[in-house]
């Protein structure tokens, strides 16, 4: 007879595959639901056919890498596939500052309380600085520019989830080729390579050297029996049972099934979890006693994307090393008033990218091995942006965003997650970021070019999504304690990006972990039934 379920958790990013290893970890019957497919290297997007996009209105037929929404005033960009977010971030991992915590927080949520959480979540994801021998053209640059403007004390290398071989060097034959790979096997049983600098981080590491939740936490999960099933969309929950019902798509087939557990974590996102939950108690009607609260508190974390143009490709090299590798962090002393950091963002060398991907089959290495070296290695030079230099800012926001369910015209019988956000939630904070990025550029030589969405439309495309199902004290001003649990629905958990309750101005993965492995270490000592 099958071992009932005791568990199931919704999506497999930074909540999730906490949550799914802890658990099974402890002995529980683990069931994952994640929406998106188990992606590996030799099915990552690569060339214009593939899959590269989610459509949540057609996930069926269209289940790819990026799962993008295009709301009025905001775009909120996230990943699609087991491992969640880790697939498509930027591989930085860093605490929030210990003042994000006064305010707008449970008291008993502490930057002391957290400690020990962030130091559990960093010891499985393994954050490290770019080696020294190994660092990018856009991190000289971007420490070029501090030095320029004053501002050397923010500098700082990025701590990331990357594997590096110290031993790697630029002046390596054909250096950025995935032949210079270390292969190894980690410690939870994954084979894995370490960086050749292939600038592929946001689209799938061809070498698996990015530290991704598949390759940790879902790895640990999966060898104490937890269950990952992939495209399978969760659409509401239920209490009955022996717990709740979950009533789940299966995106391969359009089938339908109703699955029972004892204890439910939502882990869907913050636009998944939150859509998850309205849709149960707007829609359905099933869990009719959610808070008032429930899509609130939505932010963007004052995401801001810029690019600056400069007239020698050699001081930016765009597409070459992780995505991004340094920081300015203005999280501890303030400028003009805002708290936020400054990263440099890559990008990935498309045209490299197809051509390796057109080389991998049998017919195309042939060809490509006919070339001199120097032309094949010409290719990778030729990227059409390589003098591109993209800024990135997270800072805090009001947080004031609203999700909630609405019909739309033309389909009055569906109902379509919308969000209401107002620019002046980030605005002081945005042209803050923006006059930081200015300067920078100015002081080496390159050209500032504010994205035209903002400049006429004040429109914001974020990476970080938060809130919508946030904790909170009591049911009025939030969805959940300050554990993670449901306000009048006991073991129905929310543990992932939804949960934050405001921006905290720094690249968020490694709080959501910490939170989660918090929220786990209650549902797992707090339980009639989950061990």
């Amino acid at each position: 007879m099958t071992r009932p379920i005791d568990l199931i958790v919704v999506g497999s990013g930074f909540g999730g595959a906490v949550v799914a290893c802890r658990a099974a970890e402890a002995g529980a019957r683990v069931l994952v639901l994640e929406r998106g497919r188990r992606w590996t290297p030799d099915t990552y997007p690569r060339t214009f056919k593939d899959p590269w996009l989610f459509d949540a209105h057609r996930p069926r037929y269209c289940n790819g890498w990026l799962d993008v929404r295009v709301f009025p005033k905001m775009t909120v960009v996230q990943g699609a596939g087991v491992g969640g977010g880790s697939l498509c971030y930027s591989s930085v991992l860093l605490p929030a500052t210990p003042d994000a915590f006064e305010s707008g927080w449970p008291p008993e949520i502490t930057f002391r309380e957290l400690q020990p959480y962030y130091e559990r979540a960093a010891q499985m994801l393994q954050p490290a600085p770019v080696p020294d021998g190994q660092r990018s053209a856009r991190f000289r640059l971007l420490q070029r520019a501090a030095a320029a403007a004053g501002l050397s004390e923010q500098f700082r290398p990025a701590p990331l989830a990357v594997s590096f071989d110290p031993n790697y060097s630029f002046d390596l034959p054909e250096p950025i080729h995935p032949r210079h790979t270390h292969a190894f096997r980690n410690e939870h049983g994954r084979w894995q390579g370490t960086c050749v600098h292939l600038g592929n981080c946001d689209i799938g590491c061809d070498v698996r050297a990015k530290n991704t939740l598949d390759l940790n936490y879902l790895a640990v999960a999966e060898n104490h029996g937890a269950d990952i099933r992939p495209l399978h969309l969760v659409r509401f929950v239920e209490p009955g049972g022996r717990g709740y019902r979950v009533h789940v798509t299966q995106l391969s087939s359009g089938a339908t099934e109703v699955l029972e557990a004892p204890k439910v974590v939502l882990a869907a996102g913050s636009l998944g979890t939150t859509e998850i939950l309205l849709r149960s108690r707007d829609e359905y009607g099933t869990l009719p006693q959610i808070s008032p609260a429930l899509g609130s508190g939505w932010s963007a974390n004052a995401n801001v994307l810029t690019p600056a143009k400069y007239p020698n490709r050699n001081a930016v090299q765009q597409g070459i090393g992780p995505t991004i590798s340094a920081i300015l962090d203005f999280g501890d002393g303030p400028r003009q008033g805002q708290k936020f950091v400054v990263e440099d963002d890559g990008f990935p060398n498309v045209l490299l990218n197809t051509l390796r991907a057109k080389w991998s089959t049998r017919w195309g290495s042939s060809v490509a091995m006919s070339f001199p070296p120097l032309l094949r290695r010409g290719f990778g030079e030729k990227n059409p942006l390589a003098n591109l230099m993209i800024w990135l800012g997270a800072g805090v926001d009001r947080s004031d965003g609203h999700l909630r369910l609405r019909r739309q015209w033309l389909t009055p019988w569906k109902r379509r997650l919308t969000l209401k956000w107002d620019a002046a939630s980030a605005l002081a904070t945005v042209e803050t970021i923006l006059q930081v990025h200015k300067e920078l550029t100015s002081r080496t030589g390159g050209r500032l070019q504010i994205p035209f969405y903002w400049r006429w439309f004040r429109h914001l495309v974020t990476v970080h999504p938060l809130g919508g199902s946030r904790i909170s004290q009591d049911v009025l001003s939030g969805v959940t304690n300050h554990f993670g649990e449901v306000f009048g629905y006991k073991g129905l958990f929310v543990c992932d990006g939804a949960a934050i309750p405001q921006a905290i101005g720094r690249n968020p993965s490694l709080t959501i972990a910490a939170l989660a492995e918090r929220s786990s270490h209650f549902l797992l000592h707090n339980s009639d039934h989950i061990t």
